[in-house]
Parts: C-alpha cells; sequence; structure tokens
C-alpha cells in the first residue's frame, strides 16, 4: 500500500449512491505503513470541472474511464477496505496532486519553503 495508489471501494458510505467508488491513498507513507489502522484518500468521480483541487486521472491510472480525483472531499478509511488494487498515480505527477491538496486545505506552497 503506497501513496498514490487507486483502490475500489465497496459502498464506502451510506451517503454515497454508488455501489463501489475508486479512491486514491494521498496520506504520507510514514502513516501507511504505520500501525494506524485508516488513511486519508481522495475519491474519483467521472465528473470533472477544471478546479484547481482537482486532479485529472484516467486510464493510464488503471481506471475505466476519463475521471477526476477530488481533493476538496478527502475521506480518512480504514486500511482493511482497499483491498481491491486499481492503479498507481505517476511519480511525475504528484507535483500537480500536491498543488491540489494545497489548494483544497488553502495552503500557500511558498511559505513553506
Amino acid at each position: 500500500m503506497k501513496r498514490g495508489d487507486f483502490y475500489r471501494v465497496r459502498k464506502p458510505s451510506a451517503a454515497d449512491p454508488r455501489r463501489f467508488r475508486v479512491f486514491m491513498i494521498v496520506s504520507r507513507q510514514i502513516l501507511i505503513d504505520s500501525k494506524f489502522s485508516t488513511v486519508v484518500c481522495a475519491p474519483v468521480y467521472s465528473a470533472r470541472h477544471g478546479l484547481s483541487t482537482q486532479v485529472p486521472v484516467g486510464p493510464d491510472e488503471g481506471l475505466r474511464v476519463d475521471s477526476s480525483l477530488h481533493c476538496d472531499e478527502l475521506v480518512s478509511l480504514p486500511k482493511s477496505q482497499l483491498t481491491h488494487f486499481v492503479g498507481h498515480l505517476a511519480a511525475a505527477r504528484w507535483p500537480e496532486l500536491d498543488r491540489a491538496l494545497a489548494a483544497a486545505l488553502a495552503i500557500d506552497p511558498s511559505s513553506l519553503d
């Protein structure tokens, strides 16, 4: 289990109308490797709105159709639910993910230096 992995999760919440939803792990690797039972994930939706908090993803990441990672909707999921591996976000795309996460959390990336 690694940061950037996509997993298909069965009925992640009662509020989700879909029987399955794909999520990508966005937690830092040290947390993923720890004894914590949950990790922070971003859901994948087929809808794309071009927001700075969304990252386009698709077949290159193992998904069936072009979709969008929604960093405005981060959730904590039990590691035990992440069993159906779908694919992985290429390391070259992580800066795009990091920018979307920063935008979603209102963090000014220049203030981190």
